[in-house]
C-alpha cells in the first residue's frame, strides 16, 4: 500500500492485516501447551459435572445430615471412574459393568475440546498445498499424543485420590480406557479441527469411503431402533416400574438420582435390546436367559428400567420373527446409501454393502462386550449380553442386509438407465427427428 493512497484505502489494508494477524495467531497457538492442556480439560469437564452431581445428591437425600462433603466428592470421583472402566467395590461386592452413558458424556467431551484444539493449532506444520505433494505433517500424531498425555494424568491423579481400600478402583483399567478416548475419539477430532482430515480422507479408496458410509447409516439405523424397542417395552409395563419407584420409598430428590442412574445406564439398556433383537440376548444374573426363544430369570433388583424385561416363562410365536429385524434394517440403511450414493457396478454394490455391514457387526459386538459386567453380589455378578454370540449374529445380519439391500437399490438403479438408454435411442429414431 503506497503513502500516496487514500486513507479510507490505507484503513481497508490495515483492518485486513490486522484480520490476518488475529486468525494466524488464534490458529498457531503453542502446540505443546495448547494440546497438553486441551487433553486434561476434556478430562476435567466430566469429572467435574460428576462432583457436582454427587454434592448435590448428597444434599437431597439427607440435607447433608449423614457423611461429609468430602465423601460426595469421593463418590462423584469413583462413578467418573467406572465410566473409564476401574470397577469398584461397594460392600465387599465388585461392580465392574460401565455406566456407558457417563462414557458417552466423557467421549463428547473428548472430541468438542479435541476439535476446539484442532482449530487452535491448525496453522503448524505444513500447508495444504506441501502435504499435498508429499511433505509429511506431523502436527496431528503430536498433538495427539501430547493430549492423550493431559487426559491419562487427570485420569490417574483422580484414581490415586479417591481410591480406598474399600472401594479399589482399577487404576490400569482407567489409563487402558483414557488411551482408547483419548486415541479413537480425540485424534479423529483433532484432525477435524485442524483440517488435515479434508485433506487426508480424500485420498482414502472410494471402496472405503462407501463402506463407510453404509456402515454409519446400519449403526445409526440399529441403535435407533434398539432404543425404540426399549422405549416400547418400558411402557408396556410403566405401571411396573412406577410401583418399584413406590416401594422403594424414594422422595423427589431420590426420584431425580433414579432417574439420572436410568440415563447413565440407557446405552447399556439399549444394546441389551439390541441383543434381545439379534436373537442371543442376555443375561440378568447367573443361569439367566432373556431372548426371543426363551425367558428365565430369578429374583431381580429394586430397579425401575428391570421393568422393561419380558415375563418369564414360554414366549409368543411371533417373537422369533424379531430376528429378522436385524436384516431388514440393514437392508433399508444400505438402500438408503446407495440410493444417495449409486455404486457405478454390481460387484462394487456387493463390496460396498456387504463390506459396511460386517462392519457394523463387528463393531455392535465390541460394544455390547462393554455393555455387561457384575452389577451386584451373588447372582448379579453375570449380567449382560452374550458378546460372543451378538457378534456372529450381527456380522452375519448385517453382512446380508448390507448385500440385499445395496443389490436391491443397484438393480433397480441400473435397470432405470437402460431405459432411458432405449428411450433415448427410440427417440433419435422417430421420423423428422433431425440428425446431428
Amino acid at each position: 500500500m503506497s503513502l500516496q493512497s487514500p486513507p479510507r484505502a490505507r484503513k481497508q489494508a490495515r483492518q485486513r492485516s490486522e484480520a490476518d494477524v488475529r486468525r494466524e495467531l488464534s490458529t498457531r497457538r503453542p502446540l505443546v501447551l495448547t494440546s497438553t492442556f486441551g487433553g486434561a480439560l476434556a478430562a476435567a469437564g466430566p469429572l467435574v459435572v460428576c462432583l457436582a452431581v454427587a454434592v448435590v445428591g448428597w444434599f437431597l437425600t439427607d440435607a447433608g445430615g449423614h457423611g461429609a462433603p468430602g465423601g460426595a466428592l469421593r463418590v462423584g470421583a469413583l462413578g467418573w471412574l467406572t465410566a473409564h472402566g476401574s470397577g469398584v467395590t461397594v460392600e465387599q461386592a465388585r461392580i465392574t459393568a460401565v455406566p456407558l452413558g457417563l462414557t458417552l458424556l466423557c467421549a463428547w467431551s473428548v472430541w468438542r475440546v479435541g476439535h476446539r484444539v484442532g482449530e487452535s493449532i491448525s496453522g503448524h506444520g505444513p500447508d495444504a498445498d506441501r502435504i499435498a505433494d508429499g511433505e509429511r505433517d506431523w502436527t496431528v500424531p503430536v498433538a495427539a499424543g501430547l493430549f492423550t498425555v493431559g487426559y491419562v494424568l487427570v485420569a490417574v491423579a483422580t484414581a490415586t485420590l479417591a481410591t480406598t481400600a474399600g472401594t479399589a478402583p482399577s487404576t490400569p483399567r482407567v489409563v487402558a480406557w483414557a488411551l482408547l478416548l483419548s486415541l479413537v475419539v480425540g485424534a479423529p477430532a483433532l484432525a477435524r479441527g485442524s483440517g488435515r482430515a479434508a485433506i487426508w480422507l480424500p485420498t482414502l479408496p472410494a471402496g472405503v469411503r462407501a463402506s463407510a458410509h453404509v456402515c454409519r447409516a446400519i449403526l445409526v439405523a440399529w441403535l435407533a431402533t434398539a432404543l425404540l424397542a426399549l422405549v416400547v417395552a418400558f411402557a408396556v409395563d410403566f405401571s411396573t416400574a412406577a410401583n418399584v419407584v413406590s416401594q422403594l420409598g424414594a422422595d423427589a430428590g431420590d426420584t431425580l438420582l433414579i432417574g439420572l442412574l436410568t440415563l447413565g445406564l440407557l446405552p447399556n439398556a439399549v444394546l441389551f435390546s439390541g441383543s434381545y433383537l439379534l436373537g442371543p440376548g442376555f443375561a440378568v444374573g447367573t443361569g439367566s436367559v432373556v431372548s426371543p426363544g426363551a425367558v428365565v430369570f430369578g429374583p431381580l433388583p429394586m430397579f425401575p428400567l428391570l421393568a422393561a424385561l419380558p415375563d418369564t416363562g414360554p414366549t409368543p410365536g411371533w417373537t422369533e420373527w424379531l430376528m429378522v429385524t436385524p436384516v431388514v434394517v440393514a437392508a433399508l440403511a444400505a438402500a438408503r446409501v446407495h440410493h444417495v450414493r449409486p455404486a457405478v457396478s454390481w460387484d462394487r454394490a456387493a463390496v460396498h454393502g456387504c463390506g459396511g455391514g460386517l462392519v457394523a457387526g463387528l463393531v455392535v459386538g465390541v460394544l455390547s462386550g462393554f455393555a455387561g459386567g457384575a452389577v451386584g453380589p451373588g447372582r448379579m455378578t453375570d449380567v449382560g449380553p452374550f458378546a460372543f454370540d451378538v457378534f456372529l449374529h450381527s456380522v452375519t445380519a448385517f453382512g446380508v442386509g448390507g448385500l440385499l439391500g445395496a443389490l436391491v437399490v443397484t438393480a433397480w438403479q441400473l435397470r432405470g438407465r437402460v431405459v432411458v438408454a432405449r428411450l433415448r435411442g427410440w427417440t433419435a429414431r422417430l421420423p423428422g427427428r433431425r440428425r446431428t
